[in-house]
């Protein structure tokens, strides 16, 4: 890390820029096709501003939330994000322990270089952590997979929703991007690394075949709450909640799968409403302040994911920058909320944002 002490994210993505390749680089900061949804992401939090409220006694403000019946220090957790051991040579491990530092979330990627029961070895057996699913073709992987992370101490299983194939990446294709072939990928039943474009070969080991009757099997062989991310329509939403999800993540995958479909803060008010109160709803994408956090509370969401901003503290400091980003995004939230007149994150509500005019 520069001796300029980072001060904000954006700071963090300047000197993550600087220590990654520029082939990794590319395959974290872009999206799929003309990138439209990844940088839509970021610009709905513009379009919306605060409406705060004065004269509201916040003596005592705190952040912390729950989620799924675990208490949290912060609205906000750690999305599942791919390759960390390429991001810095601490790899997991390190972004897991700086959000158990930050009292967080962390969520293991299918894509990442541990095995649930790695991971939970290496770490205090107090951090709350979520596993993140790629469903395989293979069956009976997933089930030993599934297996794992619930006997392995994991508080909640990920399924992701929104990739029967790769999104476009046309970053990747310019720059030849290739995975290191010493790369473990342990939860994925066949190897990435050694092909020319690693996200068709992703393409090929996720079940094509999967729908919305395939999930009570899933649940029948994981005891672990389920949350479902990739939602971004009302109508996904009910028929979630109808099989049993207990979280939903609107999220479009950074902006890296469809192009061109909303971004997460402009659908996430249309999922809020189907459902109702059933299960808890989440918000993934384009997350850069304590105040999108906000919005995003004023909007119905639960709580936040950050991934890029994770992994640039990761990758410009190891664990110690990982952990600066997410005290940084704290006490932004915390701010956020006096200056709002909310004590806690439960007080945002429709009342403290609208659309900018």
């Amino acid at each position: 890390m520069s001796q300029a002490r980072p001060i904000n994210v954006a700071d963090y993505e300047a000197l993550a820029e600087a220590a990654c390749e520029p082939g990794y680089w590319g395959y974290v900061a872009g999206g799929a096709g003309d990138e439209i949804t990844l940088r839509d992401n970021v610009e709905a939090f513009r379009r919306r501003v605060l409406r705060p409220r004065m004269l509201v006694d916040v003596s005592e403000v705190t952040t912390r939330t729950t989620v799924l019946g675990s208490e949290i220090s912060m609205p906000l957790m750690v999305a599942p994000t791919s390759l960390q051991r390429i991001t810095h040579a601490d790899g997991e491990p390190a972004l897991a322990a700086a959000a158990a530092e930050a009292g967080t979330v962390y969520t293991l990627s299918s894509l990442g270089s541990y095995r649930p029961r790695e991971l939970a070895e290496a770490l205090d057996g107090e951090t709350l952590r979520w596993f993140q699913l790629y469903w395989s073709r293979d069956r009976d992987f997933t089930r030993e997979l599934v297996s794992e992370a619930a006997a392995s101490g994991f508080h909640a299983l990920v399924l992701t929703v929104d990739l029967p194939e790769a999104g476009p990446r046309e970053r990747d294709y310019r720059s030849g991007f290739k995975l290191p072939t010493d790369l473990p990928m342990p939860n994925l039943p066949r190897a990435l690394v050694g092909v020319d474009y690693f996200h068709d070969t992703l393409g090929a080991i996720v079940d094509t075949s999967i729908t919305w009757r395939d999930l009570e099997w899933l649940r029948a062989e994981c005891p672990l709450p389920l949350v479902l991310k990739g939602i971004l329509t009302a109508e996904d939403a009910t028929l979630a909640c109808e099989h049993g999800a207990a979280g939903i993540v609107v999220s479009n995958h950074g902006g890296r799968q469809l192009d061109g479909v909303p971004a997460t803060l402009d659908a996430l008010p249309e999922v809020v409403e189907a459902v109702g109160g059933r299960a808890e709803v989440y918000l993934d994408g384009g997350v850069r302040r304590g105040t999108d956090v906000a919005k995003a509370l004023a909007l119905g969401a639960r709580a936040v994911f950050v991934g890029r901003p994770a992994l640039w503290g990761l990758a410009a400091g190891g664990r110690a920058g990982a952990r600066h980003v997410l005290e940084i995004l704290q006490a932004e939230i915390r701010l956020a909320l006096v200056l709002l007149g909310c004590p806690t994150p439960g007080d945002v509500g429709p009342s403290h944002v609208r659309a900018k005019v």
